[in-house]
């Protein structure tokens, strides 16, 4: 019988881990935004020495949220307080499930008194339109991310979404403007003039420097897009194509794919049976050489993924409970690993070596098999200490990287091993080829590995290391 939801996908599965582990969604894409406009190792070293312009158009999904119980809704599901959020502002917004597993993040904007929008991944979007659903007086509107492989079918959305990033993004987004831009506060937004547009802006800082990230109506996509870059041109102003956007979060410390923590609750069944059967939920690629026999091992909580600074008991919201029973100091905390280097040339020329082992494959600059990753990191003795979640390569620091959570009592300065590619050959995953795991030796290190982003990027949860 064909699964007409989410629920009926996991009655029908043997085993919710086997499901996903299997999945034949393949790695996560970045759709649309061409792969590279130089090549993404000038691109990536573009954000850290001139300027880069970062196309996010198509990979997130935007929802719009507004009407009288907008704020409501948000506060009822968000472990962010929403006691100090002005208009104009902007947050890191994470929900999680009562059985406190993290679901998602991304950023809330408020628009408005009564008006904001998400931009994230479908998981949050998701949650929060189902939620909305439940007696809120809300109006909301899902405008979805591009499809993978638009195979040449026109794609459109409600907005395009640019970051102006770098050392010298200041002197780009002023000259586009036509003159000074006051540097609000991060994450404080304004308005900017771009080629006779009026556009929203938001101050961030993705590549450590001061930047804008801005948005405006999808007609005007090339128009505004033309006008940065002919401005862009005497700083060095590269855009940035979809192998380099990857890189990015590997620097800033960012784990961009949690699972969502939604596959057991009970109290979650009729959100199951709302979600659809081929779904993000349903099909999301679980990959890496971390297997249990549970789901609920690969859930994340908030301290785990850097965002305990987020939970406030300020207000009422779903898995308050579970949140307010964790002992923060106990939590694994995030790190950044640095593959060794020898290690790492083992990996890249076992495809060329007929007569070694075959690994599973490591892509440059992102290594990542699939949507959510899960890879063992062990200690001397082989025991279990943390898990490596989004792998590859960062030209600005010609170093492998992982971003990881390990146990409180590993410190930074410890050699670990990550070991790379799945038991048993690996799994029936499309990215997946048969192979032979390796244990990575890695350093634990910082998080964001990113001198530049630790020590100029605003106070928060990138900058913190511990």
């Amino acid at each position: 019988m064909t699964a007409k939801n989410l629920q009926e996908v996991l009655d029908q599965s043997r085993s919710t881990v086997e499901l996903l582990r299997n999945s034949q969604l393949g790695a996560y894409i970045y759709p649309v935004v061409p792969s590279e406009f130089t090549n993404w190792r000038r691109e990536v070293i573009a954000w850290r020495e001139t300027a880069v312009l970062f196309d996010q158009t198509h990979h997130m999904v935007n929802l719009w949220v507004s009407g009288p119980d907008a704020l409501k809704l948000l506060s009822d599901n968000g472990i962010n307080s929403m006691a100090r959020f002005p208009v104009d502002s902007a947050k890191q917004f994470v929900p999680v499930s009562p059985e406190g597993g993290v679901i998602g993040d991304g950023i809330l904007f408020r628009l408005g008194e009564e008006e904001f929008v998400f931009v994230g991944r479908a998981p949050v979007a998701n949650w929060l339109t189902y939620h909305g659903g439940k007696g809120y007086n809300v109006d909301i509107r899902m405008d979805q991310r591009s499809p993978s492989r638009p195979y040449g079918k026109p794609v459109t959305r409600d907005v395009w979404r640019f970051q102006i990033q770098g050392p010298n993004a200041w002197p780009v987004i002023e000259k586009v403007h036509g003159g000074p831009v006051e540097q609000v506060r991060f994450f404080r937004m304004g308005h900017l003039n771009v080629a006779g547009e009026k556009v929203r802006t938001l101050r961030h800082g993705m590549a450590g420097a001061p930047g804008l990230e801005i948005w405006g109506p999808y007609e005007t996509y090339d128009k505004v897009r033309d006008a940065i870059l002919e401005a862009g041109q005497e700083f060095g102003l590269e855009p940035a194509g979809a192998r380099a956007y990857s890189c990015n979060t590997l620097e800033s410390g960012w784990i961009p794919s949690p699972l969502p923590a939604v596959y057991t609750s009970e109290e979650l069944r009729p959100y199951r049976e709302w979600l659809p059967a081929q779904g993000y939920e349903a099909t999301n690629a679980l990959a890496g050489s971390f297997v249990s026999d549970r789901i609920e091992d690969y859930y994340l909580n908030p301290w785990e993924l850097g965002y305990g600074s987020f939970v406030r008991f300020d207000h009422d919201f779903i898995g308050r409970d579970a949140l307010a029973a964790i002992e923060p100091e106990a939590q694994r905390r995030k790190v950044t690993l640095a593959w060794n280097a020898e290690d790492v040339g083992k990996l890249l020329a076992s495809p060329v070596d007929p007569k070694g082992p075959g690994y599973q494959f490591f892509d440059l600059p992102n290594a990542n098999y699939g949507s959510s990753n899960f890879d063992s990191v062990v200690d001397a003795d082989g025991a279990l200490v943390g898990l490596s979640l989004f792998t590859g390569y960062s030209a600005n620091e010609r170093t492998a990287l992982s971003l990881a959570t390990v146990d409180p009592d590993v410190p930074l300065g410890a050699e670990v091993r990550v070991v790379w590619g799945e038991p048993d050959g690996g799994t029936r995953k499309t990215t997946v080829q048969p192979h032979e795991q390796f244990p990575v030796r890695a350093i634990v290190s910082p998080a964001p590995y990113s001198a530049v982003v630790r020590e100029n990027y605003h106070q928060g949860w990138r900058s913190a290391v511990r």
